[in-house]
């Protein structure tokens, strides 16, 4: 399809120039340049980008603008980023200082957030040696943790209202009311991938670490036994109507293998790890006829509110759209 600036074209290219550090291939870094680089404009504007609009989600591709820089020195990906970054100067934040997801959702976090934004502002944060930014994206995770985290199961909601406005919200907590697997996968790989950058020495480090090792525990305990996958909607395994999902499948097998290699989460985490890894290679990982090696079993989309209003129910979950080779899933997998 057509290329956009958004977070599925920035998660794709970002695991394919992964993939490249693996596996050497030109064609690669090209297609990252074609699909991200061919919207930044000589002098680093991004096209199409609206700061105002105040979405995390515009700054997903940063990533990959920033590995191309890496890649090539151009100086106009390096601008780009720093384009990027300065909307968060001025991002719309709640009470205790956590981002607003969009200006169009005031007063709202979700766990996809802390992937948009958190591992790009510290990657940034490191590259060009901005130090204050640690504390502030130490907060981002414990505040979503506060106030997303069911003490019960160990899951995390997908949205949390600090107005307590949205339909979707429950008056006492602001919480949305279902555990979306996508949702907590965003929220996994946004830890690891922001521990990446964030310096051994800090002091706020420790969080979100322990953070990790508290949502590893829910993600193992959630797993189906017997595919070794996780459903769409991740406590209610029984339920009608609820399936396998993949995406989720992939940013978990991601997020605690690369969690266990990298010493933040204790080594049997590295077996669900696998178990899970099989379990995508058997359910999702077709080929087809024509030869074409296929991921089945991506849910397209969901989110909170909006037009038409997306309540957050169990029912609506599991009527988005299950979709064949959704770059998220496809892009999840190649980072699994």
């Amino acid at each position: 399809g057509s290329a956009k600036w958004d977070y599925t074209s920035g998660l794709f290219s970002l695991s394919l120039l992964k993939l490249n550090e693996k596996v050497r291939d030109t064609n690669y870094v090209r297609f990252a340049q074609a699909a991200i680089g061919s919207f930044i404009s000589p002098d680093g504007r991004i096209q199409g980008y609206k700061p105002e609009d105040y979405n995390l989600d515009n700054l997903n591709p940063g990533k990959t603008a920033l590995a191309l820089y890496r890649i090539t020195r151009d100086e106009r990906y390096k601008q780009a980023a720093a384009l990027l970054v300065k909307q968060l100067e001025t991002q719309p934040r709640t009470s205790e200082g956590g981002f607003w997801h969009k200006k169009i959702y005031p007063s709202q976090m979700w766990l996809d957030g802390l992937y948009m934004g958190e591992p790009f502002y510290a990657e940034y944060a490191l590259t060009f040696d901005e130090k204050a930014a640690f504390d502030d994206i130490a907060k981002q995770f414990i505040l979503m943790e506060r106030h997303a985290r069911d003490n019960k199961t160990g899951l995390l909601y997908h949205g949390w209202d600090e107005s307590r406005k949205q339909r979707w919200a429950d008056p006492t907590t602001g919480r949305s009311p279902n555990f979306w697997g996508r949702a907590m996968g965003w929220y996994a790989m946004a830890l690891v991938d922001t521990l990446d950058h964030f310096p051994r020495k800090h002091p706020q480090r420790a969080e979100p670490v322990a953070i990790l090792n508290r949502l590893a525990q829910a993600v193992a305990r959630y797993q189906d036994a017997r595919s070794g996958l996780w459903y769409q909607v991740l406590d209610k395994a029984g339920e009608k109507g609820n399936y396998l999902e993949s995406s989720a499948a992939c940013m978990f097998v991601y997020a605690l293998a690369k969690g266990v290699r990298n010493g933040y989460l204790p080594a049997s985490y590295r077996r669900v790890a696998q178990k899970g890894y099989r379990g995508i290679l058997k359910e999702f990982v077709k080929t087809d006829a024509n030869g074409q090696t296929n991921l089945e079993g991506t849910v397209s989309v969901a989110g909170l509110g909006g037009n038409p209003y997306r309540d957050g129910s169990y029912e609506y979950y599991l009527s988005e759209k299950v979709v064949t080779n959704d770059p998220k899933g496809v892009g999840a997998l190649l980072l699994a």
